[in-house]
């Protein structure tokens, strides 16, 4: 490798081939994504790789030199095709014990592997798998951060309660009816568990969280909400969800999402003073001076708001009352309060809370 006082090395025309020496252990990260390699027999792995990125490849075997890397933090096999007999190796490489971040998104596992030598392990994420049990987790270490397991086929939170460390848990699109083991994590800043069969809310007494998502679920009442004051982003879209209640003592929130359910008013929110964004389509709210008393509080604040698809959208002069009763608006619906349309891909509260997250989109209804 040159350094910055030697001249550049310049095309000799009167050789054929130049042949450029790379220094291959100051190389500390590789980004093979998107090759569609089905092995890396004709990869050079740097042996001072901290970060190496194989997504979107074809790859159905563990590289056994993988193993050897010991200063390897982050690894992603996301999008390959691994299979649970393929990636079962990986428990024995002992070398990579200091790995931070691993990438199992998005293959052909249906269980856990075993993960339970990476004592330093922060990030786990085996998404979009074919996984039906969360057996096997009690093995993997209780440093881990954020943990992802959402589009598999989970019917049971289990194994899990000892990762206290938890400040993200992606569970959504998965086929889980209760919720349940959350007490111990005191930490947890976001959970996301959309497209699931839960029924009633149930945070095991947690009051630290800042996000939630029970977006298509089955769920009838929004009690279980009401102790935790942390609450800044709430989505609760696609349920069965009649009155809005237990909301009245969430100080911090700034984004509720209660759209398709069976609302007929706007209730519990008038006090809150910090809302930006609310999500109130797809309901049965008849009318606009409904939404005047229940958002009493927010009105100087409140940027975005979506009441489509309710009686009181066909109201008279509709935009224009809703601009004059919120001086601040920026969106309204499908539209920006300038007369812009805005993404289509923004159009309702359920891609939204799918898109912002990013975890979510692509799971099917239970």
């Amino acid at each position: 490798m040159q350094n910055q006082n030697e001249s550049p090395v310049e095309a000799n025309p009167d050789q054929d081939d130049q042949t450029v020496e790379i220094d291959l252990s100051s190389i500390t990260s590789l980004d093979l994504t998107s090759f569609q390699l089905p092995d890396l027999d004709s990869v050079e792995l740097p042996p001072n790789l901290i970060d190496l990125d194989l997504t979107t490849n074809r790859l159905s075997n563990l590289d056994s030199r993988i193993a050897n890397l010991i200063n390897l933090r982050k690894l992603s096999f996301r999008q390959n095709l691994f299979n649970d007999a393929a990636i079962e190796p990986i428990s024995s490489w002992e070398s990579l014990t200091g790995l931070e971040e691993l990438i199992l998104r998005d293959n052909k596992l249906t269980k856990i592997p075993d993960v339970g030598i990476f004592k330093k392990l922060l990030v786990f994420d085996v998404s979009f798998n074919e996984i039906t049990s969360l057996q096997g987790l009690s093995k993997a270490s209780c440093t881990i951060k954020e943990l992802y397991v959402s589009k598999n086929e989970v019917t049971k939170m289990e194994e899990i309660d000892h990762l206290h460390e938890l400040q993200i848990l992606e569970l959504g699109s998965n086929r889980l009816r209760v919720m349940e083991t959350l007490q111990n994590f005191t930490k947890l800043q976001e959970l996301w568990l959309g497209r699931n069969r839960i029924k009633v809310i149930n945070l095991c007494g947690l009051s630290c969280i800042k996000k939630i998502s029970l977006q298509s679920n089955r769920l009838t009442s929004m009690i279980g909400l009401e102790e935790c004051n942390a609450l800044e982003e709430i989505y609760l879209s696609h349920n069965g969800i009649a009155k809005m209640e237990g909301l009245s003592k969430l100080v911090n929130l700034r984004v509720l999402d209660v759209s398709s359910n069976k609302l007929t008013s706007v209730d519990d929110i008038q006090n809150l003073t910090r809302l930006e964004d609310l999500w109130l389509n797809d309901n049965r709210i008849e009318s606009l001076e409904d939404i005047v008393e229940g958002v009493a509080c927010s009105r100087e604040k409140l940027t975005t708001i979506y009441l489509e698809n309710n009686p009181c959208a066909q109201s008279p002069n509709y935009n224009a009352t809703l601009k004059q009763i919120f001086p601040n608006i920026q969106q309204i619906d499908s539209e920006y309060a300038n007369g812009n349309i805005s993404s289509p891909f923004l159009s309702g509260a359920c891609e939204f809370a799918y898109v912002a997250r990013g975890k979510q989109g692509s799971g099917s209804d239970p």
